[in-house]
């Protein structure tokens, strides 16, 4: 398949499966130009070989079946084609992928748990997950991201007509991993589409996440929790396309730094056409800086091609802990260190809640307590 350019003002304007279509990025690209590429070892330009492996394992609900399939099955490819040169790479490059079937009209019944695990970083490995909800059914896919990879991958979430798909996203790598990966849904008629994405591990994690949507009624929730430490990259890319009429996004993401070159990226694209009458969208990022020598770079962009919209509009804000409430919290007798933990507690745990699986849910209330001990660990010696 060749080069699809679209006619829109947009950084997203290319879409193809050749890896050819694509330039090698320099970093002075805008789509670029905030990722470490010399970081990426390879993943961006052709010289990471497919030699490392990253595991796939399964538990599906009693009403979902999950394959490992080959790259000739008709299902992969269908909702999504690469828009940059490491999903091209990846698209032509992974060996297997795993296909999550909801059939018509079911329920599942449990969670339906993806674990991916890497056990070498030297070398890349390439993946592909089609998650497919058939008309009217509903339900909930984890997927978790643990181990040692350098790693590549794309998603495809295909949510039909009345269906209902949750999904939660958990990247919790080593502190040697390296992860860009396309998270891309397609929504059918009357469709709604909840997503999580926590970033917590990993040297440098880029996720994307999209939705497009096929029918009027569409409806897509967005939200995602990271907490960065020292020297990390965590950076989240949004795209939602609204190219019918009548379909609502909503977009939250949420994080906290803390020490030395902790980088935090959002960037937030939401594109209204001129065909996507009624139209009811917001986004918004809020980052909360907890030490020095951190960077957050925070940009949500909003092209609107219609003037009949029901409602669009964004926001970003990135910022300190608040003095006021730290002073309020210490003259009531709490300490320093459990003020600024009730305070990211708080500003983390409004979107930690609407995780819908509890398991995973403590899971990463435990791992923001862990990241919250290390910062308090590290006050306290530089206090000394």
């Amino acid at each position: 398949m060749g080069l699809d350019v679209k006619p829109l003002s947009t950084l997203h304007d290319k879409a193809s499966f050749d890896v050819g279509d694509f330039d090698v990025p320099t970093g002075r690209e805008e789509e670029w130009r905030f990722t470490p590429l010399r970081r990426l070892r390879g993943l961006h330009n052709g010289t990471a070989d497919a030699d490392g492996k990253v595991l796939v394992e399964a538990e599906a609900a009693p009403e979902v079946t999950v394959e490992t399939v080959g790259r000739d099955d008709a299902r992969l490819g269908t909702a999504y084609v690469p828009s940059d040169r490491v999903s091209a790479q990846a698209w032509n490059s992974f060996a297997q992928a795993t296909v999550v079937t909801v059939p018509k009209e079911a329920v599942a019944s449990a969670p339906t748990v993806l674990r991916l695990r890497g056990e070498d970083a030297s070398a890349a490995a390439y993946g592909h997950i089609t998650v497919i909800v058939e008309p009217f059914a509903q339900a909930t896919v984890v997927l978790t991201h643990r181990g040692h990879a350098t790693y590549a991958d794309n998603v495809e979430f295909v949510v039909g007509d009345g269906a209902r798909l949750s999904v939660i996203s958990l990247q919790d790598w080593a502190d040697d991993s390296v992860h860009v990966s396309h998270q891309h849904a397609r929504l059918g008629r009357d469709a709604r589409f909840v997503s999580h994405n926590v970033s917590l591990g990993g040297d440098v994690v880029r996720i994307s996440p999209s939705v497009a949507y096929e029918g009027p009624g569409g409806d897509a929730e967005l939200y995602g929790v990271y907490f960065v430490d020292g020297g990390q990259h965590l950076e989240h890319r949004l795209l939602v396309d609204h190219a019918v009429p009548n379909c609502r996004s909503r977009v939250d993401y949420r994080g906290a730094l803390q020490d030395q070159d902790a980088h935090a990226v959002w960037i937030g694209d939401v594109i209204i056409r001129a065909e996507a009458e009624g139209t009811d969208t917001y986004e918004l990022n809020r980052n909360l800086v907890l030490t020095d020598g951190t960077r957050v770079d925070s940009v949500p962009n909003l092209e609107i091609l219609t003037g009949e919209v029901a409602g669009a509009g964004h926001a970003s804000a990135s910022g300190r802990l608040d003095d006021e409430h730290l002073f309020y919290l210490r003259a009531r007798g709490i300490t320093f260190d459990e003020a600024r933990r009730m305070v990211v507690r708080g500003y983390l745990g409004q979107l930690i809640e609407r995780i819908e699986v509890p398991e995973v849910r403590e899971k990463v209330r435990d791992a923001i307590e862990a990241e919250l001990d290390r910062g308090a660990a590290k006050y306290r010696g530089a206090a000394k």
